[in-house]
This record gives structure tokens, C-alpha cells and sequence, in this order.
């Protein structure tokens, strides 16, 4: 699964939450201040309304933590590196321009951190990037963080227009747009008070987009998107982030007749599809079957099934992060890297 870590059962720690509740409630002092930090100790409440909640901030948040790697990396393009405490649930290094960032900010777990762990921090806000996180088996829930006056964010890339209740990685009712990452962007620059910051982002994102996009549209390449596992593979459906990136070049998913997130789906079926370009997942992690780039490569020209299949034989394979496939900033570099390898395989219309 694209966004999860295997499932692990929360410690309880009812006397620790307890006394941390008042330093949680009043941790936003003593943390060093931003260039525009006079305006935003002045600045008046912020109230967003967030995946079907409503989120009042009293301040502009000094001691913020991130529990997804994509909501870190928004947060540290907004230049708040020095008003965050914490970070957790990596996926992939920090994306590229973010190192000394990046390294300014504690690390509390390469997965999901405790709920213990993040109230060390005395923080007075969380955000995440995925519903997990903030539920049942993920950090914990929304509720416990506002029970300690914690105020918290989820990404609308992950509610809007979708539906969590199953036990995959969900199904789009509303195909995502990049228009949802950058409402993000807007968001949590205003909860931070760099609207500015916000809007000169969200332009350079635009723009990227526009840059790669140009001379793509109305032709009938066909793509599959392989985020992991290759016993029972994830394979992108219509509507997430891999949507985005088809819809911005005018290709055509394979499997865009499901709006599951990522369903499983055996590979007599994909060889069905024959794709012209397989995007595969090059990850880090070493949770499943065929995580790597080159695992998935010797898996696909070994295996008697698909080697046979257009994209194999051409050898037509695109290299994304799982970053990359996720809805975040990064698929915006997800759009880039697939032009820029479509552009080489003489297939830009």
C-alpha cells in the first residue's frame, strides 16, 4: 500500500498524556521565531474548516510536529523549519533541496511515532497527510490531540471527494487535482501566517506543471502505474495522485475503469492492458516483495506472464519515488519526471 506502514498497536500511556496535558496546552512559547514571526504572534485566530472539522488555531503555531513526510515537506518549503518540533513516517530522503531543512527538525520515528513520543515535544499543532495517521493504528486520533488542546490538520488530498471506510487505501468518488495540494499549501500557510510564502509556492508549482505539460494532449499512450509487491501488485486506479499526472499529460491509465486508490490486481490482467509505459515505484522501504525499481525490472523480464508485455520488451520504464506517487507537492515532480522519460521514448504528442 502506497501510504502505510504494516499496522502496529498504539502503546497506551493514560498517566503520560495526562501530565503533558498542560505543557501540550501551553507549548507554543520558546521556540525560535521566524523572519515574520512579529506578525504572527499579533495575528488574530484561524479557524479552517478541514476534512468535515472544524479547526480553530489561536496562534500561529511555534512548536508543530508532521506525522507524514508530505505534510513535512510542505511545511519546510513554507520555510517554518524553525517552528517545527518533530517529524515522522518517511517513506523516501527529503526531497531534493530540503536537506538543511530538513536536518533542523527532530526525526521522532522513521514510522509512526508514538502518541507518547509526539507529546514530548509539547507541540501545539500536528499535521498529516493521510487519515490513517490520525485513526485508529496510526499516531492517534484527532480527538485525543484536541482533548490536549492540540489542533490538527489533515491533508484534503486524502478526504475530498474519497472514501477511507474500506480497508485499503480508499476509493476517489472525485477524481484529486493538483487544485486540492495547493488549497493544502494555502491552508497551512495561513494557519502559520505566510500567506506570502504560500502563494509564491503554489505559482512555482504552476509553473513547474507548465513547463512539463507543454507540448503533451489528445494523444492515446497508455500508462500503468506499479507502486509495490509483485505476489499480488498495487496498480494505480483512475483518480489519485497517478491521476493527476495521466490527466496533465493527456495519457491513458489502464486500469482508469476503477476508482479504488491502489487495488490488487493479478498479472494475467495487466498483460491484458499491454501499457505502452510502466511507471514503477522505486522505494526505500523493505516491507513487501519488489520494492525497488530493480527488483521490479528483473520481476517483470523474468516472469513469463509479462515479459512479453509492450513496455517490457521496449523497455519503457519510468522511475518515480513513492513520495512521487503519493498527493503532495511531489506529484508535481511526478508530472516532470514522467514528461521528461516520454519526451526520450518518442512519445510526447
Amino acid at each position: 500500500m502506497p501510504a502505510r506502514f504494516p499496522r502496529r498497536v498504539l502503546r497506551a500511556a493514560p498517566l503520560l498524556a495526562g501530565a503533558l496535558s498542560l505543557t501540550a496546552l501551553t507549548g507554543c512559547g520558546g521556540g525560535p521565531k521566524s523572519p515574520e514571526s512579529a506578525g504572527e504572534k499579533a495575528g488574530r485566530a484561524v479557524t479552517v474548516d478541514n476534512c468535515g472539522t472544524k479547526v480553530r488555531i489561536a496562534h500561529a503555531p511555534q512548536r508543530a510536529v508532521a506525522l507524514d513526510q508530505g505534510s513535512t515537506e510542505i511545511m519546510l518549503s513554507l520555510g517554518l523549519a524553525d517552528r517545527m518540533v518533530g517529524t515522522g513516517t518517511w517513506t523516501d530522503p527529503v526531497l531534493k533541496g530540503l536537506e538543511k531543512a530538513n536536518a533542523k527538525v527532530p526525526r521522532l520515528a522513521d514510522r509512526y511515532p508514538s502518541f507518547e513520543k509526539v507529546l514530548s515535544t509539547e507541540p501545539d499543532f500536528a499535521a498529516a497527510s493521510f487519515t490513517y495517521t490520525l485513526g485508529k493504528g496510526g499516531v492517534a486520533s484527532r480527538d485525543k490531540f484536541a482533548e490536549l488542546g492540540v489542533p490538527t490538520y489533515l491533508s484534503p488530498t486524502d478526504c475530498a471527494g474519497k472514501d477511507n471506510s474500506g480497508d485499503g487505501d480508499g476509493a476517489r468518488t472525485t477524481p484529486l487535482t493538483l487544485g486540492t495540494v495547493y488549497g493544502e499549501i494555502r491552508d497551512l500557510a495561513r494557519i502559520f501566517d505566510v500567506r506570502e510564502r504560500g502563494e509564491k509556492l503554489v505559482q512555482q508549482l504552476k509553473s513547474r506543471v507548465s513547463r512539463a505539460t507543454s507540448g503533451f494532449g489528445g494523444g492515446d499512450t497508455s500508462v500503468l502505474y506499479w507502486f509495490a509487491n509483485s505476489d499480488s501488485p498495487y496498480m494505480a486506479g483512475c483518480c489519485g495522485a497517478p491521476g493527476v499526472i495521466t490527466k496533465e499529460l493527456g495519457l491513458r491509465n489502464v486500469f482508469d475503469d476503477t476508482r479504488q486508490e491502489w487495488p490488487q490486481i493479478g498479472w494475467e490482467t495487466v498483460a491484458e492492458r499491454d501499457p505502452d509505459v510502466l511507471v514503477i515505484g522505486d522505494l526505500t522501504r523493505r516491507s513487501q516483495s519488489a520494492e525497488s525499481a530493480a527488483q521490479k525490472i528483473a520481476f517483470l523480464e523474468s516472469d513469463p506472464v509479462t515479459k512479453h508485455m509492450t513496455a517490457v520488451r521496449e523497455k519503457r520504464y519510468v522511475l518515480l519515488s513513492g513520495q512521487d506517487l503519493n498527493p503532495t507537492i511531489r506529484t508535481v515532480d511526478g508530472v516532470e519526471k514522467v514528461a521528461a522519460a516520454l519526451r526520450d521514448f518518442g512519445l510526447a504528442k
